[in-house]
């Protein structure tokens, strides 16, 4: 569980951080025929900080439940 727990505040980390996600896809223009065109499109996938920060309070009950536990 602590390694679980450790993981998931990095990722929450990793969320607070880098809020945007941008990727491409292929979108079809013209189609006559044989010819076909085609172009990248931008696109945009973003999320609150406070979407990392909600992480790493997860994560860090994890881990305080899991070091509890031990005890």
């Amino acid at each position: 569980m602590k390694t679980t727990g450790i993981i998931i505040i990095a990722i929450g980390i990793l969320l607070t951080i880098f809020t945007t996600f941008k990727f491409f896809t292929k979108e079809k223009v013209v189609d006559i025929g044989a010819l076909e065109i085609t172009r990248d499109k931008p696109n945009t996938f973003s999320w609150s900080p406070i979407v990392g920060v909600l992480t790493i309070g997860l994560g860090a009950v994890i881990l305080w439940q899991s070091s509890r536990k031990s005890n």
